[in-house]
């Protein structure tokens, strides 16, 4: 089956249709800049863009860089105020006509990996961790996600982790990738400690340069880089676009 898979962020809005038996692109994804400012109303006529561009006319699963419930965004890290509480679900299915289910980002990264990449066949706990603008986390047990666990605002040092440990945090303070390693080992020192888990697995910007940083981490659990890269979210909002339809009402 084929989803329009969609990744809103706090730069770009993009998006592909996904083949999610497979879990590959269906064609060459299309990107667009988050608008400023990046309101409810003004991604989703992004979106409808997407949908348009594709002449698309079947579901949509979309991934979304905050808390999400039901289809109502909680949160709003990265994008305007005005996605708190806002029921994107309804508001993305008026301005698109498309079936549409919302997830967080950071999990439907997780789920296309789970599926299709670094987690695949994993038993027991495997958390993905993205490392980009913020720390994404998303928590899976034997395959079965937990949604939206916000790992990234553990406090280290009296400070959100994502403040000292995000990839935007090396590049603020010009760290060398040893010097921030040592940084993001004292995180996922502290996450080893709380859940004890099977497999880490290292997503976002910073993953593209994982041999230069996973080397230098000292902490027990098998850490690997992710295997779906830029894809990722993409093809996991289109899975979500399948598994959440499941509890939607009749």
């Amino acid at each position: 089956m084929d989803v329009l898979g969609i990744d809103i962020g706090g730069s770009g809005v993009k998006g592909a249709p996904v083949n999610i038996d497979e879990g590959t692109l269906l064609a060459e994804r299309y990107r667009l800049i988050t608008p400023d400012p990046s309101t409810p109303q003004a991604v989703a006529d992004c979106i409808d863009q997407i949908v348009k561009h594709f002449g698309w006319e079947g579901r949509i699963g979309c991934g979304y860089p905050g808390a999400v419930k039901n289809g109502v965004t909680l949160t709003a890290a990265n994008v305007d105020e005005n996605w708190i509480n806002c029921n994107a679900k309804m508001l993305i299915e008026q301005v698109t006509q498309c079936k549409t289910s919302v997830i967080n980002d950071a999990d439907a990264a997780g789920l296309a990996e789970i599926r299709f990449g670094a987690g695949r066949d994993v038993s027991g706990v495997v958390i993905m961790i993205t490392l980009g603008t913020g720390i994404g986390t998303a928590l899976f047990v034997d395959g079965h996600l937990l949604p939206n666990a916000e790992l990234g605002h553990l406090v280290i040092r009296d400070k959100d982790a994502e403040v000292r440990a995000s990839d935007r945090a090396r590049v603020k303070k010009n760290l060398s990738w040893k010097a921030w390693a040592k940084r993001l080992d004292e995180y996922l020192s502290y996450i080893e400690r709380l859940f004890w888990p099977d497999l880490l697995i290292i997503g976002g910007g910073a993953s593209k340069n994982h041999e230069k940083f996973i080397p230098h981490l000292t902490i027990n659990t098998p850490i690997v880089s992710a295997q779906m890269y830029n894809e990722a979210g993409i093809v996991g909002a289109a899975l979500a676009g399948i598994e959440l339809a499941v509890d939607e009402p009749k």
